[in-house]
This record gives structure tokens, sequence and C-alpha cells, in this order.
């Protein structure tokens, strides 16, 4: 039987989870990609953009968890990736 993976809110709870068999936890619904910012962020630049462009991405970072300045990041690396 496949079972959703719990909501984790503390350090106590995830260390519960790991004594636990995980098996019933392994589904595809349950894995999902990911990114990881390895490389340091050591130039910082400038860019002019509407009010409005500015407040669509906070809003799409905010459903996505992240800071708007990572999505930015995101989305330029995705485009990059894609050209």
């Amino acid at each position: 039987m496949n079972k959703p993976l719990p909501q984790i809110t503390t350090d106590q709870e995830a260390e519960q989870l790991l004594d636990q068999d995980l098996s019933e936890y392994l589904n595809q619904d349950n894995f999902y990609p990911t990114t990881f910012e390895f490389a340091p962020k050591n130039k910082s630049i400038t860019i002019r953009m509407s009010s409005e462009l500015v407040e669509a991405i906070k809003k799409a970072s905010q459903i996505r968890g992240i800071s708007y300045q990572r999505y930015i990041r995101e989305a330029i690396e995705r485009a990059l990736i894609n050209s």
C-alpha cells in the first residue's frame, strides 16, 4: 500500500519518520524534480522591471515557496538550458 508522505515541521518529526520502514512511501507521487544551488552567489546585478512584473514574480515565487530572487535565477537558468 502506498502512503502519502506526512507533513514534517520539526526535526523531531523527521527523526521519527526516519526510524520507520519507509518502503510504504516509495511511489512516484512522493517524488518530484528539484534543483540545488551549489555555486556561490558572488556577483550582484541590477535590473529594472515594471512593478507589475515584480509583483507577478513575487506571487509565483510564493506559490513555489521560494524567494523571488531564487525564482528569477531559476527562470534564467531554464531559459539558458532551453536555448
